[in-house]
C-alpha cells in the first residue's frame, strides 16, 4: 500500500469515526437533556384572576431519573415557577417498576407546587396500584381519576377534572375498546361546561371526545412524541394511533378546546429516542 493510499484510508476511517461519535453523542444528549416547551393558551372563559396562571406538565416519566434523585428535572421544574403541576400518567414503568423512584420525585415536586395526577396505561398494568395511589394521596397529591378539584384565586375558580386510563378498567363493566372506555368515563364525570375547565387524560387519540364535551384545556401524553421524529414529518409511531400519529406533540385546537400533547420524559419499550428530547411542558393561561 502506497503512502498516498494509506493517507486516504486513514482519512476515510477518521471521518467515519467522527460521524459515528457524533451520532452517539446526538442520541445520548437527546435522551438525557430536558427541553422546556412553552405554550400560551387563550380562552375568553378564563377568569381574570387566573391571567398568567402557569401549569407545568410532567408526563410519561417511566421511572426515569435525570440526575441523582431526579435533581436536574426538579431544578427545571422549579425554574418554571408553576402555580400547579399536572402529572398525566405513566409516572412508573410496568416493565421495570420502581415505585420508590416515582414517589421520591413526587415528594420533592409537591414542594414546588400543588400536584394533580391521573393514571397512564402503565399504572393500569401493575399489581398493587391502590397502594401506590394511597401513597400519592398521603404525600398530598390530588388524584383526579374520575374526580374533579377546584382551584380558587381571589374568589374566582377554575376546575380540574381527570379520568382513569382505560387500561386499568378493561372488563365487563366498561368493555375492552379503549376509546369506548374513555367516552364512558367522560360521561360519568360530574361535569359542568360552564366556567373554565381543564381535563387531565393520558390519551391524546380521543381528542374528538374532549372537544365534544367542551373542555377548555386538555393535557395528555402517551404518544412519546412518536419516539423517533423526522424533520417536517413528526413522530413515526405512537401507541393508540399507529404510524405517523396525528396527535404526537404540541397544541391542537378545535372549536373552543385546546389539547396539549406532551412528548414525555422517559421511555418504555424503546430504550431511547431519536430527534425527540425529553420534554417538560409549561402552559400559561391568558384571556
Amino acid at each position: 500500500m502506497t503512502k498516498r493510499v494509506k493517507i486516504i484510508v486513514f482519512s476515510v476511517l477518521g471521518t467515519l469515526f467522527l460521524i459515528a461519535l457524533s451520532m452517539i453523542l446526538f442520541v445520548v444528549l437527546g435522551n438525557t437533556s430536558i427541553h422546556v416547551s412553552k405554550f400560551e393558551v387563550k380562552s375568553d372563559n378564563l377568569p381574570s384572576s387566573f391571567e398568567g396562571f402557569k401549569i407545568a406538565q410532567v408526563s410519561d416519566l417511566h421511572n426515569e431519573e435525570f440526575g441523582k434523585n431526579n435533581k436536574r428535572l426538579l431544578k427545571k421544574l422549579s425554574e418554571c415557577e408553576p402555580d400547579i403541576i399536572a402529572i398525566t400518567g405513566d409516572l412508573i414503568d410496568s416493565r421495570n417498576t420502581n415505585l420508590e423512584v416515582s414517589l421520591n420525585f413526587v415528594k420533592e415536586a409537591i414542594k414546588i407546587a400543588p400536584c394533580y395526577y391521573v393514571t397512564g396505561n402503565h399504572e393500569g398494568r401493575i399489581d398493587g396500584y391502590e397502594q401506590f395511589e394511597n401513597e400519592l394521596k398521603s404525600i398530598g397529591v390530588v388524584v383526579l381519576d374520575g374526580r374533579s378539584s377546584m382551584v380558587e384565586r381571589n374568589g374566582e375558580k377554575i376546575t380540574l377534572y381527570g379520568i382513569h386510563d382505560p387500561e386499568s378498567l378493561k372488563g365487563e363493566k366498561y368493555g375492552y375498546a379503549e376509546r369506548g372506555i374513555v367516552e364512558k368515563l367522560l360521561k360519568e364525570l360530574d361535569y359542568s361546561d360552564t366556567g373554565y375547565n381543564i381535563l387531565l387524560s393520558h390519551r391524546p387519540e380521543c381528542f374528538d371526545y374532549y372537544v365534544e364535551h367542551k373542555y377548555d384545556l386538555v393535557l395528555t401524553g402517551h404518544a412519546h412524541g412518536g419516539q423517533f421524529r423526522l424533520p417536517f414529518v413528526g413522530g413515526l409511531y405512537a401507541p393508540g394511533q399507529g404510524k405517523f400519529p396525528k396527535y404526537d406533540s404540541g397544541a391542537f385546537i378545535e372549536n373552543e378546546t385546546t389539547m396539549v400533547v406532551s412528548r414525555g420524559l422517559g421511555n418504555s419499550i424503546f430504550p431511547f429516542r431519536i430527534n425527540n428530547t425529553p420534554e417538560l411542558v409549561l402552559i400559561t393561561l391568558t384571556n
